[in-house]
């Protein structure tokens, strides 16, 4: 079950959709397989970014289901955010009953003030019982802000509460003084920091625990982590650095998780190209988001690559994907009006 002492990365899982925009569950497997071989110490669907809002009930049921099952013993949380409590409630208990180690709840936009949020919070731990739960700290996606006492209100009168998805943005001011309120009595929460990871480092450095975010190459992640707790700083920012173009453009409003899906079908993980755009022969000039990864990557311990790509070395994928990148800077441009990934 999910508590307080969680660490690590818990990759947060996109959601494969086939060319019809049916879910797909043979690129779940292959998926899951890829996390769990790049080092992934924990898994989350069905947040944000996890296209939760496309899936029917029961489909988000059977996809939790799907990927509980082939994880084994790394844990799973479910993201289950809705309107309502009866919803929520009932995804919790159709998670937990298959395996789920906890879930994560972001509060909706339109909460009026600090006691409206505690209360909120208050409502869904009564509604979901003893089941342990992420608080998914989100301004820029609900437009609420959750004050450092607000959050201690919260797991104050939340003893099921047991971690905090930091997103807020400017944020490491608040995992400070959340660790500083710690010390003054406040119970510990695990934190675990978002945005697509672009904080990483600095948010380790002030006192997060790990990572719950994506990115299309989570080994990046899950290495950061490691130099950061072996105190390797100066590496660790090194070969964040390298990434950070890329973790840059993927969190582009819009076409960000296109651009994520789309390196992971490049990748050989996702069935389907998300992007039909990209079929297009992309111009001969590369990019340096992916080039200057060159001899950055580590062996990949995953799942195969797509034919024609060396199974072995990662960095044979950047080779691959030199002449396709281009097509990535010009997504805004190329792809339909109110196109949405997975569609």
């Amino acid at each position: 079950m999910l508590d307080e002492s969680a660490r690590g990365v818990y990759i947060i899982s996109v959601t494969p959709f086939d060319k019809r925009g049916a879910l797909d569950l043979d690129s779940t497997d292959r998926l899951i397989d890829f996390y769990v071989g790049s080092g992934a110490d924990g898994l989350t669907i069905l947040g944000m970014m996890g296209e939760a809002p496309k899936l029917a009930p029961e489909e988000a049921v059977a996809f939790a289901q799907r990927v509980i099952s082939r994880a084994g013993k790394l844990p799973v949380v479910v993201g289950v955010s809705a309107p309502g409590l009866a919803s929520l409630a009932a995804l919790t208990k159709a998670v937990m009953d298959r395996g789920a180690a906890g879930v994560m709840i972001a509060p909706p936009g339109g909460l009026k003030g600090d006691d409206a949020i505690v209360t909120y919070f208050q409502n869904c731990a009564e509604a979901i019982g003893k089941v342990p739960f992420a608080l998914q700290d989100f301004p820029q996606a609900n437009g609420l802000f959750i004050s450092v006492a607000v959050i201690e209100r919260v797991v104050a009168t939340c003893p099921t509460c047991v971690m905090l998805k930091h997103e807020d943005w400017p944020g490491l001011d608040k995992i400070t003084a959340l660790r500083g309120r710690e010390k003054h009595g406040m119970r510990r929460l695990s934190i675990l920091s978002g945005n697509c990871g672009i904080f990483l480092p600095f948010e380790l450095a002030r006192g997060a625990d790990g990572a719950m975010t994506g990115y299309a190459f989570p080994e990046m992640l899950v290495d950061v982590y490691t130099l950061m707790a072996a105190g390797r700083r100066g590496e660790a920012h090194d070969l964040f650095d390298a990434h950070l173009p890329l973790v840059r453009y993927e969190q582009q409003p819009g076409v960000g998780l296109a651009v994520r899906k789309y390196v992971l079908w490049r990748r050989g993980v996702h069935s389907a190209n998300p992007v039909p755009a990209c079929r297009a022969k992309p111009p001969a000039r590369s990019t340096s988001c992916l080039s200057g990864l060159k001899g950055r990557l580590r062996p990949a311990r995953s799942a195969p690559l797509r034919e024609g790509v060396a199974p072995r070395l990662i960095i044979a994928a950047m080779a691959d994907l030199r002449q396709s990148t281009a097509c990535m800077r010009a997504f805004s441009l190329s792809m339909p009006k109110g196109f949405q990934c997975g569609q």
